[in-house]
């Protein structure tokens, strides 16, 4: 499974440095939009860089956005984060309404870095770019 996330994004930053320290298993890797590999991923999604608002998940065949994505991630940690498909309970309508309502402020509430993420040397390997 691959993350596409705004590496500038310090948002984003914090819920990759979540899973890097909780995925045990190394089953999910990394690409920056930034990134060539990160942008090959969303054209194939159908997405455009500019006014991107969602993390992408890529398991396989599957391209999920928003909420789906986050919960699948969880999914993905095993252990008490899979206690996170309860979420599923919540009409993705609403779910999803208040992931872009964050997403749109995002820069605005947590900042944004002028320079992409370095991922740390141990963990350099499960990063795309």
């Amino acid at each position: 499974m691959i993350v596409v996330f705004d590496a500038q994004c310090l948002l984003c930053n914090g819920w990759v440095r979540f899973l890097l320290r909780h995925d045990q298993r190394r089953v999910l890797r990394f690409a920056s939009i930034q990134g060539a590999h990160g942008q090959a991923l969303l054209a194939r999604a159908g997405l455009k860089v500019e006014g991107l608002q969602t993390l992408l998940l890529v398991d396989g065949d599957r391209i999920l956005q928003h909420t789906a994505a986050l919960l699948r991630m969880c999914h993905a940690l095993g252990g008490p984060w899979r206690l996170a498909w309860l979420a599923w309970l919540i009409p993705a309508p609403l779910r999803d309404a208040l992931y872009r309502f964050l997403a749109r402020h995002r820069y605005q509430w947590f900042g944004r870095s002028e320079t992409c993420l370095l991922p740390p040397a141990d963990y350099a390997q499960r990063f795309l770019d």
